[in-house]
């Protein structure tokens, strides 16, 4: 596993959770949400550029059948950056903070809800590899006609369009796709995946679960504590981000493993279990994922890369924590991104 950059700790997890009207779907614990999603949408892409045929256009359907759709994922087109020119792609994983009251993304407009959780993932140009980064949730960025605010702020004041616009003006680059998910199908993933390894960098207890340090086999409930966990360690969410990329790192391991790429019974629990608990744009449909899974046929755990977006250390801005930007660092992540050349920049452990 490789991190680009050393990550900087933030303050955690401070906001209270805001009370809205009560809507259809509920969203939870949003750093698990992006973690597993993630993991699945590379699953569902290399699966589908793997096994082929109809079994694959199979997957590939019961995916758009039962992803929720958002009509409206993107802001108006005279806001937004060109589509890259070599056919790199980015897209902007979200999770909802909705710990107290029922919501729903369906129409991904502006609402009370925060995205507490944020992940770009950038698939290059010439498909080998796949890189994800950590957005801060406290990031204190300019949101377009709000003025400066922390990241996660974004989706409150205009949903998905105004979270999209935020982060390609953040980035200078073009999001392709946009993708949420809820956290209740983790624990099904990791049972119809029958375990994952993960390697933990330290021994540590949580609730009822022990770990230790080095390979650790973790499903349901147990893993869902493996990666939610950050007050067992001195710099709770150093570790915890530690840990998660850990977690993705062994799923995708996991997932493209022979044993789990020949067995058509174990695949097709996977992507079932997750599946309803998805929503993305409407574009990200079937003959989309069917086409990226392919061109990613080539792809294994050593090409997927983790790491955070460049931060300078944590501050207050009217009685808030936030997460100031390494604008140094943050020119140097956007130059790559522009140029697709992320595998340029030095890789710290």
């Amino acid at each position: 596993m490789s991190d680009i950059f050393t990550l900087t700790p933030d303050d955690g997890d401070r906001d209270e959770p805001t009370r809205g009207p009560t809507r259809k779907r509920r969203l939870s614990k949003p750093v698990v949400a992006l973690i597993t999603l993630a993991s699945v949408l590379v699953a569902v892409l290399v699966v589908v550029g793997v096994v082929g045929g109809v079994y694959a256009a199979r997957l590939a359907s019961s995916f758009d059948d039962n992803a929720t759709k958002i009509d409206q994922a993107f802001p108006a087109e005279s806001t937004r950056p060109a589509p890259a020119s070599d056919g790199a792609m980015n897209i902007l994983l979200m999770g909802s903070d909705s710990r107290a009251d029922p919501t729903t993304i369906d129409d991904a407009s502006a609402s009370d809800q925060r995205t507490d959780s944020m992940m770009l993932v950038h698939v290059d140009a010439d498909r080998e590899n796949v890189y994800v980064m950590s957005i801060m949730r406290d990031l204190y960025v300019p949101i377009p006609d709000h003025g400066s605010n922390k990241i996660n702020a974004a989706f409150a004041y205009g949903g998905s369009p105004l979270t999209v616009q935020t982060v390609e003006q953040l980035l200078g680059v073009r999001i392709d796709h946009v993708a949420i998910i809820d956290f209740e199908g983790f624990k099904g993933m990791t049972t119809a995946l029958g375990g994952v390894d993960v390697y933990s960098p330290q021994a540590f207890t949580s609730g009822e679960y022990s770990y230790v340090a080095g390979l650790n086999q973790l499903e349901g409930d147990k893993a869902l504590r493996f990666v939610r966990e950050r007050y067992a360690f001195a710099d709770a969410d150093f570790t915890r981000v530690k840990n998660q990329q850990a977690f993705v790192k062994g799923l995708a391991n996991t997932i493209l493993s022979r044993s789990t790429l020949t067995d058509p019974g174990k695949i097709s629990a996977f992507v079932t279990a997750m599946s309803p608990y998805l929503t993305v744009d409407k574009q990200f449909d079937v003959g989309t994922i069917a086409s990226l899974g392919f061109s990613l046929r080539a792809i294994d755990g050593s090409k997927m890369h983790f790491f955070t977006i460049p931060t300078a250390g944590t501050g207050s801005i009217g009685g808030q924590s936030i997460v100031n930007v390494d604008q140094p660092g943050l020119d140097a992540v956007k130059a790559a991104l522009a140029d697709d050349s992320l595998d340029a920049l030095q890789i710290s452990r």
